[in-house]
């Protein structure tokens, strides 16, 4: 079996390895490091939890390190680009891991903090630079970097860049990135236009493929329940009973909704925070590290932390909302069964989701097993309020029946210990849509309303 040190890594990078819970090199980091070490372009396809950030961070960083000087003044030699600020922390956290005891230098700059304080960072310069492509951009207009030098390029999560409209500026920063230089792709999903990036800023590239794109890891369980949108947080609160201490990560669309659940969910007793775009950096900074060290049980959270957040202790994903993008579901459920261990994916869906989660499981080549409830008819789902309605009603036949069918049997719910049952009955509805009250005991109660 291949070791890292078979890859001909710097004993540098070897030592600090030891010091890692990486012990032998995954598919992606063994077939991916050796191409970029001879110094070919690359592009490198892979699951979400399988090391793609090892995979390109070990060899660009051997490569640096035989450098032996430091970089000028405002210069760059390596460019890593990601969509999140989360990711970006995460990219910086691990490339330091590797070069402690190094003389390599690793500086982030993204969104929501400080320009002067980034731009200070960057005065002398910095070996590895790991950056949102708008804040980066700010930061070159200003003078504060130059990319003259930069010699190695990294796109990082590069179909979510798409994603979220970063071609542009991509196109932009490119400009100021010699041609001559290395550069490397890597992704979990292979849209139509990742081919183009390829094509456009890649010279001859090796392609590292691991398994197919958007093919979701093995290890995670997955289901799904047809459920009205305004039951969906009480079945969302008798899964999280069945794993009290284990963590869950809760997806919603939209950041207003995400945190409005997060408050509800407080309100039950849930040790529960939240992420969205409306949080500060040193919120979103805070509240992960909270999770991280296991002071809160559930994050919600928006697709913002869909990509590359890796907190192994993760072992249960729901999707309270269905993404509109079906890759977004890989992502998200790719959040547990990291590194190999095992993990549960359940997703809700409403009448309104029916064409959202046909187009998952059109992606996945295969049928979410169904949990509880029954695929919504044609005529609710035409009935089904759209976005900017209320979507929190039931709908006028239960469970998603026509009339007069045979109504579905007694839900089951979730097993003990967080695995979902494999029947297909559907939960209990409850009825409306509700939000806590409050009464003489303090207890949420009374009428019902949608959180989310």
């Amino acid at each position: 079996m291949t070791t890292f040190a078979d890859l001909g890594l710097s004993p540098s990078l070897l030592k600090a390895l030891e010091k890692t819970n990486l012990k032998m090199p995954t598919p992606i980091q063994a077939q991916a490091i050796p191409h970029i070490m001879q110094g070919r372009d690359l592009m490198g396809l892979a699951q979400t939890g399988t090391g793609k950030t090892a995979a390109f961070g070990l060899p660009l960083l051997h490569r640096l390190l035989d450098l032996g000087h430091p970089p000028g003044p405002k210069n760059v030699r390596a460019l890593i680009l990601a969509p999140t600020r989360e990711l970006i922390a995460q990219i910086k956290a691990n490339l330091e891991t590797f070069t402690k005891g190094t003389a390599v230098k690793v500086t982030m700059v993204v969104g929501g903090a400080s320009l002067f304080k980034q731009a200070q960072a960057l005065s002398k310069g910095t070996d590895v630079l790991v950056a949102t492509p708008g804040r980066l951009i700010d930061l070159l207009e200003r003078g504060d970097v130059s990319l003259e030098k930069c010699a190695y390029l990294v796109l990082d999560e590069a179909d979510h860049m798409l994603d979220m409209g970063f071609i542009h500026s991509l196109r932009k920063i490119a400009k100021h990135i010699p041609l001559k230089r290395q550069t490397m792709l890597f992704s979990a999903t292979m849209p139509k236009d990742i081919s183009e990036i390829a094509d456009t800023y890649l010279r001859d590239p090796i392609r590292v493929q691991v398994a197919p794109p958007g093919k979701p890891i093995e290890k995670i369980v997955q289901g799904v329940h047809f459920i009205p949108n305004g039951d969906k947080a009480r079945l969302l609160e008798t899964y999280l009973k069945t794993h009290v201490g284990e963590q869950a990560l809760v997806f919603g669309r939209t950041k207003h909704g995400s945190e409005k659940l997060c408050k509800l969910l407080a309100t039950w007793g849930f040790k529960v925070g939240s992420i969205h775009g409306n949080k500060s950096q040193n919120q979103r900074d805070r509240t992960l590290t909270e999770f991280r060290t296991g002071e809160l049980d559930v994050l919600v959270a928006t697709d913002v932390a869909a990509r590359g957040i890796d907190i192994p202790t993760v072992r249960h994903v729901y999707n309270f909302d269905l993404p509109n993008v079906a890759e977004n579901y890989v992502h998200r459920i790719g959040r547990t069964a990291r590194a190999g261990a095992e993990g549960t994916a359940v997703a809700f869906c409403a009448p309104v989701e029916m064409g959202e989660l046909q187009a998952i499981e059109k992606l996945l080549k295969k049928p979410i097993p169904v949990l509880g409830g029954a695929p919504w008819a044609a005529d609710i789902v035409a009935a089904a309020p759209k976005p900017g309605q209320n979507r929190g009603q039931r709908p006028a036949h239960k469970g998603g029946q026509k009339p007069g069918a045979k109504p579905p049997a007694k839900a089951t719910g979730p097993r003990p210990g967080g695995h979902p049952a494999r029947s297909a009955a559907p939960a209990k509805p409850m009825g409306g849509t509700f939000t806590p009250r409050r009464q003489e005991s303090g207890k949420p109660g009374g009428s019902q309303r949608r959180p989310a």
